[in-house]
């Protein structure tokens, strides 16, 4: 399981403490989906990198298993059983997919595993796998990769951040089935990232963040229905 507990983020501008998240609770039960939705520049995405530590939260605590994970590095983050994927991957010229792949897993994985991770993602694997993870490829393409990479490795929860930002319709299709594939195995906790409203409708629990604080979050039954107002075809998010 992982517990967020009062996670909160603030940053100093011209001697200006802007808060970018305030105050944050939520947990996600193992096997469980939880989405984070809600509107552009609410702080979704920040929430997600205090929990893969890439930035350092400013209070709060977050344990994973009931161990205190808050103080430990990217690394350690990873080794000790989370995933994440970046809303816009970055590049490593040099880097072939081949072994970020490798990498990603911990071992040498065999070419059709290569191939099949690749493949789930939309991406033809024999054209794929020598080649660098580079400005070569298009930023859809790196995207792919970099989702590619998470389902390569063994985690207790991965981390989306808007995998459906800059994919086509056909790969974004292929994606949604290996998340319900994934869910439906319940071998992880899935916390994704998405304004998309098929990934929403696959949550077992909705979160939705507003100006950096949680503005409901419970089940999907409970949630959807204020979410998407299907008669007038508007939506919480859009709400200023």
């Amino acid at each position: 399981m992982l517990e967020v507990k009062n996670l909160s983020y603030q940053v100093t501008e011209n001697q200006d403490t802007l808060p970018i998240v305030a105050d944050v609770s939520f947990n996600v039960n193992d096997g469980e989906m939880l989405v984070i939705t809600g509107p552009n520049g609410g702080g979704k995405s920040t929430i997600a990198r205090l929990l893969m530590g890439i930035i350092k939260e400013t209070e709060g605590t977050i344990l994973l298993d009931g161990k205190d994970i808050t103080s430990l590095s990217i690394d350690e983050r990873a080794n000790a059983g989370l995933g994440f994927a970046f809303q816009q991957p970055p590049a490593f010229k040099g880097m072939t997919i081949r072994r970020i792949l490798n990498l990603a897993a911990g071992k040498t994985l065999p070419e059709p595993v290569s191939c099949r991770l690749l493949s789930s993602v939309g991406l033809c694997a024999k054209e794929y796998l020598d080649r660098e993870v580079d400005a070569t490829l298009s930023g859809g393409e790196r995207k792919r990769v970099e989702i590619a990479t998470v389902m390569a490795g063994e985690h207790k929860v991965s981390i989306f951040d808007e995998p459906e930002a800059g994919i086509d319709l056909w790969s974004f299709s292929m994606l949604v089935k290996q998340f319900e594939r994934i869910h439906r195995e319940k071998r992880e906790s899935l916390v994704l990232i998405s304004h998309q409203e098929r990934i929403i409708r696959m949550a077992d629990r909705i979160m939705v963040v507003r100006e950096g604080r949680v503005e409901e979050c419970g089940s999907r039954e409970e949630v959807l229905p204020k979410l998407f107002l299907e008669e007038t075809g508007c939506t919480c998010m859009d709400r200023e």
